[in-house]
């Protein structure tokens, strides 16, 4: 099934799809120099979709049997429905640059609440390159092939039976512990209800979200900013965010309470203001040793 969508506003095609990337290319999310593939586990199944941005106009292509939830899911996905006409960053020089720079930024929505909460719960406690380098073993090992003329090595995520049914021997084996793995298997139990959080408000759906054992403000924070295009979302307890924040809002690195201290003129807006932070290129200092990467595979 194919579509040509026209957005209302400035789009930058890349940037509002890079939420869906964990770590850059991988086999669920793959970039090309015009847009890029994604696959996901939509309702009906499996679906591989290829997005490009032909001048004002940006042509999709899905393939599988999620290929209508895809199509028709098209224009949220690519934030059709994210008004930033009232974030009003005027008091910070910095973030009113980057928002001027950064016309086509957006708010994804991809409504697949599961399905972005295993790899938040993958991504807990753990240097990014461990929890991403996981995910992807995990997911080319129980998921199934990408539908269509996917590009090589592209992947769908299992479902919420395929996760549940992944033995603890091999959680260890690709370096996920005990406890992030039993969050899981918990959560795939109560898959069905999570996806019916999508018609919830986004605090709600957070309120639901952490009302499950392993699931805490991080780690919802994290899914509803992508599922529910979360205009608010924070992720307290970030290993850098609140010093990035500080050193771009303020010029030094602050804690989590500081952090929604300046943030909370934007409250209500708060996921856009990260999202500029982010666009701002502006990084905690590094001082001191690395985070220590963790082994939870048997010796």
């Amino acid at each position: 099934m194919s579509t040509v969508y026209r957005p209302r506003h400035p789009l930058d095609l890349r940037e509002v799809l890079s939420p869906l990337a964990r770590g850059g290319d991988g086999p669920g999310f793959r970039r090309m120099s015009d847009g890029a593939w994604a696959t996901f586990r939509a309702p009906d199944g499996p679906v591989t979709l290829r997005i490009s941005a032909h001048g004002e106009e940006v042509h999709a292509t899905a393939w599988g049997a999620g290929a209508a939830w895809a199509i028709d899911g098209l224009p949220e996905l690519l934030g059709d429905s994210d008004d930033w006409s009232d974030l009003d960053v005027s008091a910070s020089p910095l973030l009113t640059e980057v928002l001027r720079r950064n016309p086509g930024i957006r708010l994804s929505r991809n409504r697949r609440v599961f399905e972005m909460l295993v790899p938040s719960i993958i991504e807990q406690k753990v240097t990014c390159t461990e929890a991403w380098r996981s995910w992807r073993l995990l997911v080319r090992r129980h998921g199934t092939p990408a539908p269509g003329p996917a590009p090589d090595g592209m992947w769908v995520a299992p479902d919420a039976s395929g996760w549940r049914h992944i033995p603890s021997w091999e959680w260890h084996a690709v370096g996920v512990g005990p406890q992030r793995a039993q969050a899981v298997v918990r959560a795939s139990r109560v898959a069905d209800a999570l996806e019916r959080t999508i018609a919830e408000p986004p605090e709600r759906a957070s309120s639901r979200l952490q009302s499950l054992p392993g699931v805490g403000a991080w780690t919802a924070a994290e899914v509803t900013a992508r599922s529910h295009g979360d205009p608010d979302a924070v992720s307290v307890g970030d290993f850098h965010l609140a010093a990035s924040v500080g050193t771009a809002i303020v010029g030094e690195p602050v804690d989590d309470d500081a952090m929604l201290e300046l943030l909370e003129p934007w409250s209500g807006q708060r996921q856009r203001v990260l999202r500029l932070v982010a666009l701002s290129g502006i990084r905690k200092p590094r001082r001191g040793p690395r985070i220590t990467r963790q082994d939870h595979r048997w010796h």
